[in-house]
């Protein structure tokens, strides 16, 4: 499984763990993601998609707006 929002296109940061004594380390922050089963608005159709939480609330505001998009298009 990819570790990238599908809607978003958040993905994986690289960074370093800094100790007290200033050693580094490599390290990873993943994006939230979560496996939804979401209704396509343009197809109506239940499609599995990776998406992160951001994501979700980017997927609400523009329901309430009235936005129409496909999710195969943002994949």
């Amino acid at each position: 499984m990819s570790k990238i929002c599908e809607v978003t296109g958040k993905t994986p940061l690289t960074g370093n763990n800094v100790s007290h004594s200033k050693r580094r380390t490599k390290r990873r922050q993943m994006p939230n993601l979560q496996k939804k089963r979401l209704v396509n608005p343009a197809t109506g159709q239940t499609e599995t998609i990776s998406i992160s939480a951001r994501g979700l609330r980017t997927l609400a505001k523009w329901k309430s707006e009235g936005k129409v998009y496909d999710l195969r298009n943002l994949k």
